[in-house]
């Protein structure tokens, strides 16, 4: 009697698929971010995105069912992005909290230094487009922000229990004192063309700190 195999075909995508697929999503998500950074979602059109990527504008809609969609994940994809950014900078325990601050606002000069100040932060512009963004972009814009300022604030509560900074000083005040300005500097970066604003920031934020008996 012969035996009867049976082939069972394994459901999804091939692998050779699938790659490829993750490969075009993630460049479509990466050129996405660049842009928005440059121009904001208004100004961003569909036809930019899919041509710097290289992909035909009728298969954008095989990964994305919309702009709203897209510009969604693109503030996901940032969010993460930055989430890792502070915590390289804040988690080196070899460097004092104050100096892991000073360790962020210094990398993220270089990093608009490096596309010459043409990039600003994501959030920080969708915010500026709020009056025109979809709404559920609101809260998941503040949510961001939030979890931003959590950090900061850990940080900065940790410089207090190291005597870095003033005893007197608000921990929770000053995280979020510090994401309001530090978007206004950015943005006047990216209007001047230049590091100035932000120096100037991080002199002020940072001076503003020290214990009184220091000053």
């Amino acid at each position: 009697m012969s035996t009867i195999i049976k082939i069972t075909r394994s459901r999804g995508r091939p692998a050779k698929d699938q790659a490829e697929y993750a490969e075009i999503y993630d460049r479509l998500v990466n050129d996405g971010v660049a842009l928005l950074t440059e121009k904001g979602f208004a100004s961003t059109k569909i036809d930019e995105v899919v041509k710097k990527s290289g992909v035909p504008k009728g298969s954008f809609y095989a990964y994305f069912d919309s702009k709203e969609a897209f510009g969604l994940k693109l503030i996901d994809h940032y969010a993460q992005y930055f989430v890792l950014k502070l915590d390289k900078c804040y988690g080196n325990t070899h460097r004092t909290p104050l100096e892991r601050i000073s360790d962020f606002m210094q990398e993220a000069r270089e990093g608009m230094a490096r596309f010459d100040f043409r990039r600003g932060c994501l959030v920080g512009n969708l915010g500026q487009e709020m009056a025109v963004l979809p709404g559920a972009y609101r809260q998941r814009l503040i949510d961001v922000f939030s979890e931003w300022q959590a950090k900061t604030e850990a940080c900065l509560r940790s410089a207090q229990e190291a005597g870095e900074i003033d005893r007197e000083i608000d921990c929770a005040n000053k995280a979020e004192a510090f994401w309001i300005g530090w978007e206004g500097a950015i943005l006047r970066a990216k209007l001047s063309r230049s590091a100035g604003p932000i120096d100037r920031y991080s002199k002020d934020f940072l001076d503003g700190l020290k214990p009184r008996s220091s000053i």
